[in-house]
């Protein structure tokens, strides 16, 4: 069968990612699109501003938030064990979360609380309706953000500085900032799945990762840090300065904050991988949780965590990404489009980025797995259209 992607549309594909290399926006990019079994992979640039050695598919990268879906599947396997329930509360793995407590007004005073109306559950966590996320403060000043800066609970770059035990301790000592099941709220509950995972299996985080989905599927490169042997491959990681617009160096790989194994291993953002890597857990999920001999997960888990769990209220209220819910929700780990709302989206298509200009989707209708991997800070003056601007042109290029 022809994978159904031209390739004179493909190199449509090339151009516009070189045009964000040649205009100096990112050192490199390497992308791959693969359709019904055929793999086009191609790289463009270097792994450094001005560096000779260039970007290639076993560059490493930081791929920050799509570390979140690869918590989602660790997730549902201790489900499908039946070593955690979807809803189930999570005060017997996790009593440091027990009797919560919630704000009575998002940028109220700590101590203005009320209960809680029910214990928290494994499936608030996946669905990130716990009650507790990232918010848009940015003057920092409402008391939970002071709260979250001081306990050093969300920090991508340094990762927090603790321990699983004291991490999950202080987050507890917080108290909610919305009622359990109420909204969608980002990221903090990919974390603590983390904990919650190594709790239930009775193995470090990273080990059961590594035993259950990256040996059997052969990421071999894809871990919460580098190896001195591999820190060759590791691209420099940048962001744009808010005046002058250049790019500065925000984590050099000689003295990367990924050198060393982090005191938390982050199930929301933690990882570091490869194109290939990645490549084959977004292709294991689109065949329905089955990577050659190797089943990860069942097909009813996958299509559990591929459906929307969100209700139209919930989407309408999550507030960290203005617009992004009218054409998309939120399964188990992963965002999930509901509505063809342009060229580069698909009902059914299901995937996640990362803060650092990585990006990955999975569509079973048009049986494809599209990655982009670059190493630049995707939030603040970065400009928004290279990830768009790779999902249309992977799009376009589908000829059947």
């Amino acid at each position: 069968m022809s994978s159904g992607l031209s390739k004179a549309r493909l190199g449509r594909l090339h151009h516009a990612m070189a045009a964000y290399v040649e205009s100096g926006e990112v050192p490199g990019i390497v992308t791959l699109v693969s359709r019904r079994g055929e793999v086009h992979v191609d790289a463009v640039g270097s792994k450094a501003l001005g560096g000779r050695d260039p970007i290639g598919r076993d560059t490493i990268f930081r791929i920050a938030s799509m570390t979140k879906p690869i918590t989602a599947v660790a997730t549902m396997i201790l489900i499908e064990e039946c070593k955690l329930r979807l809803d189930e509360p999570v005060d017997r793995l996790l009593p440091e979360l027990a009797g919560r407590r919630v704000l009575k007004r998002i940028d109220g005073p700590l101590d203005e609380t009320v209960p809680a109306r029910r214990p928290l559950t494994v499936r608030d966590l996946l669905t990130f309706r716990m009650g507790f996320g990232m918010i848009l403060d940015p003057s920092g000043a409402s008391p939970i953000s002071k709260a979250i800066a001081d306990t050093q609970i969300q920090s991508l770059r340094p990762p927090p500085p603790y321990a699983p035990d004291e991490w999950v301790k202080r987050l507890g000592s917080l108290p909610l900032m919305y009622q359990p099941g109420e909204r969608w709220m980002y990221h903090t509950g990919s974390d603590v799945l983390g904990v919650l995972i190594a709790r239930a299996s009775g193995q470090p985080f990273e080990t059961f990762l590594r035993e259950r989905i990256f040996g059997p599927l052969g990421m071999k490169d894809t871990a919460f840090s580098v190896p001195p042997a591999k820190l060759d491959r590791l691209a420099a990681c940048y962001r744009i300065h808010p005046e002058t617009r250049a790019l500065e160096l925000l984590d050099d790989p000689k003295s990367s904050t990924w050198a060393q194994p982090p005191a938390f291993p982050a199930g929301g953002g933690g990882l570091v991988s490869t194109l290939d890597d990645y490549y084959a857990f977004g292709l294991m999920l689109l065949n329905g949780g089955r990577h050659g001999n190797e089943r990860i997960l069942s097909r009813p888990s996958v299509e559990a965590m591929t459906t929307d769990q969100l209700t139209a209220d919930q989407r309408a209220t999550a507030t960290f990404f203005p617009g992004y819910f009218d054409s998309r929700g939120w399964g188990f780990g992963v965002s999930v489009v509901i509505r063809r709302d342009g060229v580069g989206t698909s009902p059914g298509q299901f995937g996640w980025s990362g803060a650092f200009d990585t990006t990955w989707l999975s569509d079973p209708r048009e049986q494809l797995v599209a990655i982009l991997m670059a190493q630049r800070m995707a939030f603040g003056p970065a400009p928004a259209g290279m990830r768009p601007d790779f999902c249309t042109s992977v799009y376009q290029a589908i000829d059947d």
